[in-house]
């Protein structure tokens, strides 16, 4: 069986019409990043890259070690290439215009570097995401609002997951894709072609610490599933908590399941748990691109208008049936 590398399979999108030029390179850029991640995750203790960064980021988090090295290298591989305009991290506050002795290019990145920073030092499975978005035409220097664009405009979304292998997942629109990272090459080979959410499932993951702090519809639907066979149901669910997006989504994205941060009391006055710009949008364009459905359990996230760049969402994502079920029962009332 042939291995088709990364590269060849972005040509190939380029040669049917799916992708230009640019947006190629800037895959592979992107690609590059995750590696030089992957390898620092990796050496954990033995680099003395675990740990707290003893700062914070634009949230009010510790940052870990790990969380300003991912970030780094993401703004250290992208800026020179000619291929973006500006950048936006979920650990800055503030955009980051490519500087004026690099080309610039048509394209916004987005990106959380290092997502479920908090399971680095347990060694458990982390994540880096990534969004595109087209640079509206016309302006010299990108600006904030340049970025507040809908899910809709996405022009590619993608994940990679650093766990028993290092894994990369992405779209262009075009159905969903998995790369898996050949070390001893150094090369992302083609592995999951076409990945598709199946529309039903028996898997739910959520953070059940959280219980108390749930709206009454989150309730119905939890107390329905841990009801199983003998509940309303008829079935049993088992719950997957990983603390990781990347990790939970990715085990949606291979076997089905629905992953929920609902709104919750005690995040309420933020708007959510999630961050809309760097994790719900391109994990809702990718799940979407594979047969699933990504609300907020009332409204369809591509669809929000943004209005900050940090802005925080509610997420319900995953197999089709069961988040058109949480949402119906938000819209109940």
């Amino acid at each position: 069986m042939r291995r088709v590398t990364l590269t060849q399979f972005l040509i190939e999108q380029q040669r049917k019409g799916l992708m230009g030029a640019d947006l190629r390179l800037l895959m592979e850029v992107v690609a590059r990043a995750v590696k030089a991640i992957a390898v620092n995750v990796s050496k954990g203790a033995l680099a003395d890259v675990l740990g707290e960064a003893g700062s914070d980021n634009v949230q009010g988090e510790a940052q870990k070690k790990l969380d300003v090295i991912a970030n780094d290298i993401l703004i250290q591989a992208n800026e020179w290439g000619g291929h973006l305009a500006a950048m936006a991290s979920e650990e800055v506050e503030e955009i980051r215009p490519i500087p004026s002795d690099y080309p610039r290019g048509g394209f916004l990145l987005l990106f959380d570097p290092l997502d479920g920073s908090s399971n680095i030092d347990v060694n458990i499975s982390v994540g880096t995401i990534f969004s595109v978005l087209k640079c509206p035409e016309g302006n010299a220097v990108p600006t904030e609002a340049d970025f507040m664009q809908p899910g809709t405009s996405q022009v590619a979304a993608g994940y990679s997951v650093y766990g028993p292998a290092t894994q990369l997942v992405l779209t262009v629109g075009d159905g969903v894709h998995g790369f898996t990272l050949d070390r001893e090459m150094g090369s992302f080979i083609y592995t999951h072609p076409n990945m598709t959410i199946p529309e039903d499932t028996k898997e739910y993951a959520i953070n059940a610490s959280n219980q108390r702090y749930w709206e009454p519809p989150v309730q119905r639907y939890i107390s329905e599933l841990q009801a199983g066979k003998e509940g309303p149901r008829e079935r049993d669910f088992n719950m997957r908590w990983v603390a990781s997006m990347v990790a939970d989504v990715h085990r949606i994205l291979t076997r089905g399941g629905v992953f929920m941060y609902p709104m919750d009391s005690k995040m309420q006055a933020q708007g959510g748990k999630l961050r809309l710009m760097y994790e719900a949008n391109p994990m809702a364009m990718i799940v979407e691109a594979a047969g699933g459905a990504a609300t907020t359990g009332r409204e369809r996230i591509l669809s929000i208008q943004p209005t900050k760049l940090h802005q925080r969402v509610p997420v319900v994502l995953g197999s089709k049936n069961e988040v058109e079920r949480v949402t119906r029962y938000h819209n109940e009332g």
